[in-house]
């Protein structure tokens, strides 16, 4: 026998695969250390987004009394500040020009600085300007944070990986509902709780040197890198894959459309009907949103395992039907149906988010993730102003954010019968580049 056959494989150290344990979470895919320095950039980032997004939320009945903003306003006010992500399709397209660390960077101190700014807002005027700021960069961190990771991940954990990055985000949230739980402890009440999204700056620059560039972008792109060519993935968008883009936007924008307004009234619905106090709040939303999450790990595994396309219909109907069980439920009901339904909602972004990234070529991707974003929050908003509108005539916001379910209902009819199924393929065959995109 040869010596060549005979002789030890030597395995360096960055190809070592191994898996951490996350306690409730589970177990993460074996990861080599070029993707766990990439997974946990991806956590640390999507963390403090969630932080910033649950406090809109949960101290929302606090920021309107401090601003002094009308009951008829709240409305408008959350669908202006969710117009803010149409400006992220400005900023997302930059990441397959110049690659997804550089803007990834970018986009954490852009909206950590806008959050923290909202701290000092005198008005709602000012307070609504800052955080339209904030959910531009926001939407562009997320988008090219999922794209950077769904670039290094293997093919057959992808749904794993996106489900965990999901779950372990929304830590953020459970933060913001402990740190609203002492909402009249902490100095200047909403004030201080806004300021603490600053500390993301803190950590900005050991971030530089870890974060690598994706392998995918870095084997893409040939020539040169100048501003110029900005359009050019935002034209290779709409001409390589249109129906796929055609139907992806349609599922965001009504699921997006018939839910925002569920999720963004929860906490006021709570405490106006339900009787809870900010620590009643928290308690719920630390105690029944940590089994909630697990829809994001639980289902984005079978979505491996037995599909995307008949997990997220599954999902994406499941979950407007129990939020008409949230706001139709008396007394205790209620913490059940919130429970299951953020199950739901959670395991059906984590299959749409795959779906996001997976049809659409290197070329292009971040410039699609943004586009869907774009859609997403399109249709939020025009949710919020129909939940306006339903208010004034059913004086109920509850009555008023069942009826939009109604749109959400049809986003699973369209994943199920147009969808291709990507589970488990590698992304070059499921998204060639095509001569639109090259």
């Amino acid at each position: 026998m040869s010596e060549a056959l005979t002789a030890p494989v030597s395995i360096s150290r960055d190809d070592e695969r191994w898996s951490i344990h996350f306690g409730l979470f589970g177990r993460t895919p074996e990861f080599t250390r070029r993707q766990w320095r990439v997974f946990s950039i991806a956590i640390t980032a999507g963390f403090f987004d969630q932080y910033d997004r649950a406090l809109i939320s949960l101290a929302l009945k606090q920021i309107q009394q401090g601003l002094r903003i009308a009951e008829s306003h709240l409305g408008i006010m959350a669908s202006l500040i969710k117009l803010g992500y149409l400006l992220s399709f400005l900023i997302t397209p930059l990441a397959d020009v110049f690659g997804r660390r550089r803007l990834l960077l970018y986009t954490i101190v852009g909206y950590t600085l806008f959050t923290g700014l909202s701290a000092i807002a005198p008005d709602e005027r000012v307070f609504i300007l800052f955080q339209v700021l904030a959910r531009a960069f926001a939407g562009a961190e997320g988008t090219i944070a999922l794209v950077i990771l769904v670039e290094e991940v293997d093919a057959g954990v992808r749904g794993w990986t996106i489900g965990l990055l999901g779950a372990l985000s929304s830590v953020g949230y459970g933060i913001a509902a402990l740190a609203f739980g002492l909402i009249n402890v902490v100095p200047y009440g909403w004030r201080g709780l806004y300021a603490l999204a600053l500390i993301p700056l803190v950590v900005i620059i050991p971030l530089r040197r870890a974060l690598p560039e994706s392998h995918r972008f870095e084997e893409t792109a040939h020539t040169p890198r100048h501003p110029s060519r900005v359009l050019q993935p935002v034209v290779a968008l709409f001409r390589a894959y249109p129906g796929r883009l055609a139907m992806l936007i349609a599922v965001t924008f009504l699921a997006n459309m018939g839910g925002n307004a569920a999720g963004f009234f929860f906490p006021l619905y709570l405490q106006n009907v339900h009787g809870y106090s900010p620590g009643n709040v928290t308690t719920l939303f630390f105690v029944g949103g940590g089994v909630g999450i697990m829809g994001n790990i639980i289902v984005g595994r079978l979505s491996d395992r037995f599909g995307r396309r008949q997990m997220g219909s599954l999902c994406f109907l499941l979950a407007p039907l129990t939020t008409v069980w949230i706001y139709r439920a008396a007394g205790s009901g209620v913490i059940p149906a919130w429970v299951l339904e953020l199950f739901f909602d959670t395991a059906s972004s984590t299959i749409f988010s795959a779906y996001g990234a997976e049809l659409f070529p290197t070329s292009h991707r971040s410039t699609a993730g943004s586009a869907l974003a774009v859609a997403g929050t399109t249709g939020g908003a025009v949710g919020f102003l129909l939940e306006g509108l339903l208010y004034r005539y059913t004086h109920s916001h509850w009555t008023a954010i069942t009826y939009l379910t109604v749109f959400w209902m049809m986003a699973p009819l369209i994943m199920f019968f147009g969808f291709p199924e990507t589970a488990g393929r590698e992304l070059e065959t499921i998204s060639p580049e095509t001569e639109a995109a090259g």
